[in-house]
């Protein structure tokens, strides 16, 4: 089911090209705009945002880190090695199981939605469409993309449980960006 299910998917790949560039440029491109996003929140927002965003990216790390372990107790060749499938773009013949890009993806875009759900619900649009873009371009199955929903989504909720461990740390990083800041705009009066 999980192949065929990759088939209807990656099957309509090659129909049309603008299509097939824009699955092209998100796969390659979504964790760098999920990255900018982040660094839009510290940069413009408050102090509230800016937690967001050191969190967020946490996450992401967590989750990837968790992926990396995954590999160690189960390896899924992907489908293009398993099927001799047609990429899009190349990649290597390393485990499909769970996808990193997806589950870096939601990870940073479920901790946000649990934090601000309206921004959040636009980055996990984004996430979803970086999880079948990773279908589209033939790098991954559906269950590859869908077990990194779920290790995303348990980091996510792991880390909100402990925010309040990190906070010194996101406090720290916050005063010590804000003390950059305003040195910056008045070095006369930033050294207090």
């Amino acid at each position: 089911m999980n192949y065929e299910l990759f088939k209807s998917i990656h099957g309509m790949a090659g129909r049309l090209d603008l299509l097939d560039k824009f699955m092209i440029f998100w796969t390659n491109n979504a964790i760098y705009i999920f990255g900018l996003a982040l660094l839009l929140f510290w940069v413009f927002r408050d102090d509230y945002y800016k937690k967001s965003a050191f969190y967020a990216g946490f996450t992401g790390i967590i989750a990837l880190f968790v992926n990396y372990l995954i590999t160690f107790i189960y390896y899924e060749p992907r489908p293009f090695v398993s099927h001799g499938v047609n990429t899009l773009i190349p990649h290597a013949a390393d485990a499909s199981f769970p996808s990193d890009h997806t589950t870096g993806a939601f990870a940073i875009a479920m901790f946000i939605w649990m934090r601000h759900r309206k921004v959040g619900l636009l980055m996990l649009f984004m996430a979803l469409l970086t999880g079948f873009s990773r279908i589209w371009v033939g790098h991954h199955y559906p269950g590859d993309v869908l077990g990194s929903i779920v290790v995303a989504t348990f980091v996510a909720i792991l880390v909100n449980k402990i925010t309040k461990w990190l906070n010194p740390l996101a406090e720290l990083l916050i005063s010590i960006y804000s003390f950059l800041i305003r040195k910056k705009k008045n070095p006369d009066t930033a050294n207090y």
